[in-house]
């Protein structure tokens, strides 16, 4: 584990000094994010000037759940997702054959080789909005709540990069695989929404198959609805997250043994 430890920090620092040489395009990324996040939440203000709430989630409510989404997805990006969409392109170029030969884990040598710096600031802005909601509601939570919303946060970035992973192993047979990375990039919006105004096969799929709606939606109500008893909706984030997790590193195994490189 230290080894792998060492392994991913001077890959952090590399990227880190990859980015700092181009401070440009670094800021202009962190403007781009949050104007986008800014519109997110011109659009809650708007909706509340027509209603009062949505199925009793109040406009603060909702501001939290944003927050909440632009935590995770931010984090997701800055350790994942530029490096799993790279991997369609890596196994059509045959670049994944130099990884393969390093002497560490291949699933981690493809999962880790980037980091971006200026999605951790946008995150802290996530945090910052989370915790003015927090003010606005009358909140103040407990050690406990802080320590269960963390652990929620940690799966349900594990969730999106078990999903994304098993997508992106799909090109060892597709041959351009990026188009469902992105798909699900799109899809997993979705869940900046409260869970109540989602029915039927929809809410299923997406709650029990893919739980995109409990991965924000889990950490805020920890928060905002401690006493509808959210620990069950936490134990399945994590045992979904676990299952995904088991089920994309078999399926990454299964691709790995047909992978016979593109130069063959």
């Amino acid at each position: 584990m230290a080894r792998y430890l060492e392994i991913y920090w001077l890959m952090v620092r590399n990227s880190l000094i990859r980015e700092m040489s181009f401070k440009a395009n670094f800021l202009l990324w962190m403007v781009v994010e949050f104007l986008w996040f800014l519109g997110q939440i011109v659009f809650i203000e708007i909706l509340y000037g027509h209603v009062d709430s949505i199925n009793t989630w109040g406009k603060w409510e909702v501001l939290m759940l944003f927050g909440c989404h632009q935590i995770i997805s931010q984090i997701f990006q800055a350790f994942f997702y530029i490096n799993i969409a790279n991997l369609p392109e890596l196994v059509r170029s045959g670049q994944l054959d130099i990884l393969l030969s390093r002497p560490i884990d291949a699933q981690f040598s493809v999962s880790t080789k980037q980091f971006g710096l200026d999605n951790i600031v946008n995150a802290l802005l996530g945090v910052g909005i989370v915790s003015f909601a927090l003010f606005k509601l009358g909140i103040v939570p407990s050690a406990v709540q802080i320590g269960l919303f963390l652990v929620a946060v940690v799966f349900g970035v594990s969730v999106h990069y078990c999903v994304m992973f098993l997508l992106a192993s799909l090109s060892f047979w597709l041959i351009r695989a990026q188009g469902l990375i992105y798909g699900y990039f799109n899809l997993f919006n979705i869940g900046r929404y409260p869970e109540v105004v989602f029915s039927g096969a929809f809410r299923f799929i997406f709650t029990w198959c893919i739980p995109i709606i409990l991965v924000a939606n889990v950490p805020a109500k920890l928060f905002s609805r401690w006493n509808e008893a959210p620990l069950a909706g936490l134990a399945t984030l994590i045992i979904a997250s676990v299952t995904l997790f088991i089920s994309t590193r078999i399926f990454w195994l299964f691709a790995l043994r047909r992978y016979s490189s593109a130069s063959s």
